[in-house]
This record gives C-alpha cells, structure tokens and sequence, in this order.
C-alpha cells in the first residue's frame, strides 16, 4: 500500500475515531449522579428560579445533541471551555500546565527507552549470572505499581536522603531546576515501563538470535557485535515499536498517580483535581488529549514499523 495512501487513510480513521470518543467523553457528564447545575453552585442551595437562570446562562436546558455540536464546534476552534473550579479558561489552564507534564512525560521515555532496551540487550547477548540479574530486576520493577514506587523514592531519596525534593515542579525557575524536581517523578512513571520494555527486549533478541541469517552470518566469519547490531537487534525492534503504544497510555495513566504523590502540578494532577470537583470541561478536554496523542503515537508507529523491518507491510503489524 502506497505510504501517503495508508497515511491519509489512517488519519480518516483517526478523525472518526476522535468524533466517536467526543461523543462519549461529552456524554459521561450526563452519567454522572446528580444535575450538572448543581455541581455550579458548589453545594449551596438555590431557588428553582435561580437554578433555572444558570441552566439557562450554560445551556444546560438545550437538547443533548445541540449542546453536543455546539461544544464540538467549539472545541475544533481551540476552545474547550471554562472551567468550573478555577473560573478561568480551560486552554489557559492546560497550556501553564502542559509544558511540566510533557517534560515529565519526556524524561520518563528517555529512562525507559535507554534503560529497558540496554537491559533487554545485556541479557540477551550476555546470558547467564546477567541474564538472571534482570530478569530479577525487571520482575520487581514490572509488579511495582507508579504509586508504591513514587512513595518509596520519595520517602528514601527525598525525605531520608535528602537528595531531591518531596515535591513541586521547580517551574519557573529554568529547566536545570525543573529536571531536578522531576527525577524521582520520573523514574517512579518509568519503572514499571523500563522492565516491560527490558523484557520485551529480551524476548525478541533471543527469538532472532535463533534465526538462519544469524547463523549464517556467523559462519561467514561476521564479528559478532556487527551480527547482533546488525541482525539481531534491527528485527527485534518492531516487536519493540509495537509496544510504544503501550508504553505512552500507561505513561499518560500513571502521570495522575505520580503527578498526585508528588503534587507536580501537570496535566496529571490537574485531571484528577478536575475530576474529585466534577469539573467537567477540564475533564473532557485532558480526556481528549489523551486520546489523540494514544492515537498519534499509534500512527507514527504504523508508519515506521515497515521501514524498521522490510517484512511488515503497511497495515500490519509483528506478531513476534
């Protein structure tokens, strides 16, 4: 299939996928127990004239569907709204916090793409007293949920040590300092991740390494880096990119739980916030993001698996 055609295709798929989880991110605040009106009025009693007004004043009385496209017509325009915690735009909300989570985000994927693919590689290659090293090492790093792992840095390395802070984002005072304040964060978001991908790594490293072309490379006298460089880790790597889906909902996930315990102030935190006050367009705007960029990561992954391994066509994915 023609790269620009599946492209294009994919981003079709993508628009109606995003239209769908609109419809059902929009929805969920009518599931919620009780009048969305009353979440307004933040437990203060009201007259039913007055209820009425703020029905009225949000558009609370049109019909689901109008309210539906009206909001979706907005949202295409970069405005989801105003939140109903914090009085103020949510796009002014998600754009100061955005950049911290990101960052978080970021430095969590550098520690798991360069921890779990050296670990999955040393235990491969090396075998042995290695091999049963990480695999003891990833066992405890994959049943360590974010939460026990962010309390237990925290209380060790902040709170006993002394070497990092317990909390905050260090924002605003230059980016030396905020990757200080989000070490812990982000080795507490990356350790589950780091041995998921180690393991993964592992397994199809040796899975290659039992192929012909490794055999016969060997015997052609191959030194034995370029065979695992060259042979071995090249066609372990689309098992490895079909992870990364995997990898960024669970980072996204995760951000809620890490961001919370060390009060980060991201996007994370401001989505569980948002969803304790029953601020929904924060809700649902955080919702949507999430979404897209599952989505987006997913296409860019379709996209670069067949130019990783020449075996798999657009459309499909290894099953190795």
């Amino acid at each position: 299939m023609n790269l620009l055609r599946f492209a294009v295709r994919r981003l079709l798929e993508m628009a109606v996928t995003l239209l769908g989880a609109s419809f059902v991110v929009f929805g969920a605040m009518y599931l919620a127990p009780g009048n969305p009106a009353s979440f307004l009025l933040a437990g203060r009693s009201a007259s039913p004239a007055a209820l009425a007004a703020i029905e009225k004043q949000y558009h609370l009385d049109d019909p689901f569907l109008e309210q539906y496209l009206r909001w979706l017509g907005n949202v295409l325009h970069g405005d989801f709204g105003r939140s109903l915690e914090y009085r103020t735009d949510v796009s002014d909300l998600l754009s100061s916090r955005l950049p911290t989570t990101l960052l978080l985000v970021g430095m969590a994927l550098v520690l798991v793409v360069l921890l779990g693919l050296a670990l999955g590689w040393l235990a491969a290659v090396r075998g042995g007293a290695v091999d049963s090293t990480v695999l003891v090492g990833t066992t405890f790093a994959v049943g360590t949920p974010a939460f026990v792992a962010a309390i237990l840095l925290q209380g060790f390395f902040a709170v006993e040590l002394g070497w990092f802070p317990s909390s905050g984002s260090g924002s605003g005072h230059g980016i030396g300092q905020m990757m200080w304040h989000l070490t812990l964060p982000s080795l507490a978001l990356a350790l589950y991740l780091v041995g998921l991908l180690a393991r993964v790594t592992r397994s199809a490293m040796l899975e290659a390494l039992e192929g012909e072309h490794v055999v016969v490379a060997r015997s052609r006298g191959v030194p034995e880096r370029h065979v695992v460089r060259r042979h071995v880790f090249r066609n372990a790597l689309g098992a490895v990119l079909t992870t990364a889906g995997l990898i960024v909902s669970t980072l996204m996930v995760c951000t809620v739980l890490v961001e919370t315990a060390f009060s980060v102030g991201g996007i994370g935190q401001l989505l569980e916030l948002a969803a304790t006050t029953k601020d929904f367009p924060t809700v649902q705007a955080i919702c949507l993001i999430i979404i897209g960029l599952f989505m987006t990561v997913n296409l860019v992954v379709d996209l670069l698996l067949p130019l990783v391994d020449p075996r798999i066509t657009l459309g499909t994915r290894s099953s190795s």
